[in-house]
């Protein structure tokens, strides 16, 4: 007997759905990848303990940062350290953590051709770019937290919760200082972002190119100089790097919280775009060849022209709604605050004194100012104001007088040098029952509001 084949033709196994890898996934993949080189691990401790100690190191230190916002007060406030660490890092760390985070989370593919491995392995593009950019903020984040809270436990641990004296003079304790330095370091969060697109757009743009790794520095140093330069208004606000220095509006009484608000609307703005633009040139390059980096005309159209034309619509905005045409320095704004700060600061000096407590509103001080003695138009910046400062000292028929040269710095920051007379503002020290002290009067810091007064 021969035997029979059954001749049923078997149905062919239906193939496996392939099915994209869940974003959750390729974010917690892409997060590990970060973590893994060695200088982000460094990043992440240098930032939980850098600053705190360098703020503990300052207070050792007879020598402070007084060139510094908020550096003249390092010894008299815990509070201070962690604003003298945010202007740093926003001049300097923050550009820089972006650059090496996310301005590299998509070129370090290029340098390693891996690409078509991970493609592969999540089979869609879009969810890679949403997976790598939530990957670089996240890290970002992380890496701004940690500067935050090193900063902040310093300066506590080195001077303790006392009072922090505001930019027109004020003292400010407890739960309002922590809540103002809070509030000022969430507030740069949104430049942060801002440059992080920027890195993210350079690193899909230029591949494996360093220009792209560098593109968030270069871009924050030139806004940097643009908030040095006496622009107009308008322009200076139509950058997100305003957002570095709009903080310092939280610590004048009343806030100036305009010129805040408008530096994060445009500092989203920028962010949002920036991401649009690098997800644009994402979806577009061609994965199959590994010598194209994507530089060439796409990046111009979809990089740089875009982001132009946002500034200039920015401007155009500012120009409009906030009326910011000018230098937005102007004398009487300058005479208001340096009154203002000189009264508060006064009743400080009193009190080292052990004098009578006098109120601002009997002191009814008042400020006249002129720029370079009278030769030049009373506005703008420059270190060429001298101002004299009046007041009234209760049951005193003089009046009191005090000279200032102001150095303005064209964001609307200045520092008032005193230039006598001795016992009032001329030396740094008090002669007080119980020993030398800091004359608050002596140099003291101060900012105008840019935009125009109502």
């Amino acid at each position: 007997m021969t035997a029979t084949l059954d001749q049923t033709p078997v149905a062919d196994a239906a193939p496996a759905e392939s099915r994209p890898v869940p974003v959750s996934r390729a974010y917690r993949f892409e997060l590990v990848k970060l973590f893994s080189p060695w200088r982000v691990r460094l990043l992440v401790l240098a930032c939980f303990l850098g600053p705190g100690l360098a703020v503990v190191a300052i207070k050792q230190q007879s020598t402070l940062p007084s060139d510094t916002l908020f550096g003249r007060w390092m010894h008299a406030s815990g509070w201070s350290g962690p604003l003298v660490v945010l202007g740093f890092a926003g001049t300097w760390a923050l550009p820089l953590l972006t650059s090496l985070v996310a301005g590299d989370v998509f070129a370090a593919e290029d340098r390693l051709g891996t690409w078509r491995h991970l493609l592969v392995a999540v089979r869609s593009p879009r969810r890679i770019f949403a997976a790598k950019a939530l990957a670089a903020v996240t890290v970002i984040l992380l890496l701004v937290v940690g500067l935050a809270l090193s900063g902040i436990v310093g300066g506590l641990l080195a001077v303790g919760d006392k009072p922090l004296i505001g930019l027109d003079g004020h003292s400010l304790v407890g739960g309002d200082a922590a809540a103002k330095v809070l509030l000022a370091w969430l507030s740069v969060l949104a430049p942060t972002l801002a440059l992080a697109a920027i890195g993210l757009l350079g690193s899909v743009a230029l591949g494996r190119s360093p220009m792209g790794l560098l593109l968030p520095t270069v871009a924050a140093l030139a806004m940097q100089l643009a908030q040095m330069l006496p622009l107009p208004v308008a322009v200076r606000f139509a950058l997100p790097g305003y957002a570095f220095i709009s903080w310092n509006g939280l610590f004048t009484d009343p806030q100036q919280l305009s010129p805040l608000l408008i530096g994060i609307a445009v500092s989203l703005v920028w962010a949002v775009v920036a991401t649009a633009l690098a997800y644009l040139l994402f979806l577009r390059r061609d994965f199959t060849n590994l010598t194209v980096d994507n530089a060439g005309r796409r990046v111009l159209t979809l990089g740089v022209a875009p982001l132009a034309a946002l500034f200039a619509a920015t401007v155009g905005v500012v120009a409009i709604a906030g009326g910011g045409t000018g230098s937005g320095i102007t004398q009487e704004k300058l005479q208001n605050s340096l009154a203002v700060n000189f009264a508060h600061l006064y009743r400080l000096q009193e009190d080292e004194l052990h004098r009578p407590a006098v109120t601002e509103a009997q002191l009814a001080a008042s400020a006249a100012c002129t720029k370079a003695d009278g030769l030049s138009a009373p506005e703008g910046p420059g270190n060429d104001w001298r101002c004299v400062v009046s007041w009234h000292v209760p049951n005193v028929a003089i009046t009191g007088q005090a000279i200032y040269q102001l150095d303005v710095t064209a964001n609307g920051r200045y520092i008032a040098d005193g230039d006598g007379p001795k016992e009032v503002n001329g030396y740094f020290l008090l002669k007080t029952h119980d020993g030398d002290a800091p004359n608050p009067l002596w140099q003291f810091d101060g900012n105008v509001d840019l935009l125009p007064s109502h």
